[in-house]
């Protein structure tokens, strides 16, 4: 859309959330006058700490100046989910709204769940923001490492690339595996700089790996690097994956990664063999 559009189209969506809004639900009286449904534009003001003339500027689709701690703000009294905020931002700055830290265990939802089993020849792997692996199938489990085995605090995808042999062994070219997985672990602390967990995670892997600390220091930032999946396994030998990574929707940031055998290879026929003798 152009800009005239953009910005009819965020007068619009203001006046629709502001009409949602009951006095009462903020504090205010509601009386008997209100011409129409939902706060005045000087009582959101008020509340998001702008001037009224400021606000009715913005409501009217004026191409006004904003920052981001202005738009934040004005989302919290207007009461936005995070889809409307992300929506508000967009329309007001052509940008994304900025990460909001959200501390909650992540969970696997029964669908989710379903995934992982059906995905029986294909090893995934669900990881929060944090790299922490809440999710895996028992293909995962027979290629990587038997995830349930190890201490909660160590499923963590970063902390395992750089501190266990068997993962640093598995990948034919480890460095650029390893670095693809730094990569997007970056551009979440760079949402997340509000997380302190970030900071004492890389102070301690720095300690206890000077891989760690050296790809850290190349300062590569992707959310969805290209990796160059190619294992040998001390099993089976030679593998060869498609890695496909979707983002489950959500607070949590939940990224499911899905590593397919490659059509030609032998993969899915040694993913079987390996489950076989996972439980012996």
């Amino acid at each position: 859309m152009n800009t005239k559009e953009r910005l009819q189209e965020l007068s619009n969506f203001l006046m629709a959330h502001r009409s949602r809004i009951q006095p009462q639900e903020v504090g205010l009286l509601g009386g008997s006058r209100r011409r129409t449904p939902g706060l005045r534009r000087e009582e959101v003001a008020t509340i998001a700490g702008v001037s009224t003339t400021w606000y009715t500027w913005l409501e009217q689709g004026r191409d006004i100046k904003m920052s981001v701690q202005v738009l934040d703000r004005i989302a919290m009294a207007l009461q936005l989910n995070e889809d409307e905020r992300q929506y508000l931002f967009s329309l007001a700055l052509e940008q994304p709204a900025p990460a909001t830290f959200v501390d909650q265990i992540p969970t696997i939802s029964p669908a989710l769940n379903r995934i992982l089993t059906e995905l029986h020849d294909c090893p995934t792997i669900v990881s929060d923001r944090r790299c922490h692996i809440v999710g895996w199938n028992q293909a995962a489990a027979a290629v990587f490492l038997d995830f349930a085995k190890l201490p909660e605090g160590e499923r963590n995808m970063i902390w395992l690339l750089f501190t266990r042999k068997e993962l640093k062994s598995l990948a034919v070219n480890w460095s650029d595996f390893a670095k693809g997985f730094l990569s997007m672990f970056r551009s979440y602390y760079g949402q997340y700089v509000s997380d302190n967990w970030y900071s004492e995670f890389i102070e301690e892997l720095s300690e206890r790996s000077k891989d760690f600390r050296a790809f850290w220091n190349e300062s590569d930032v992707s959310s969805a690097p290209e990796v160059f999946i190619e294992f040998r396994h001390a099993k089976v030998g030679k593998m060869l994956f498609d890695l496909t990574t979707l983002q489950v929707q959500g607070r949590t940031d939940l990224r499911c990664s899905v590593y397919t055998p490659s059509i030609g290879s032998d993969t899915d026929t040694k993913i079987r063999l390996l489950m076989s003798k996972l439980g012996e």
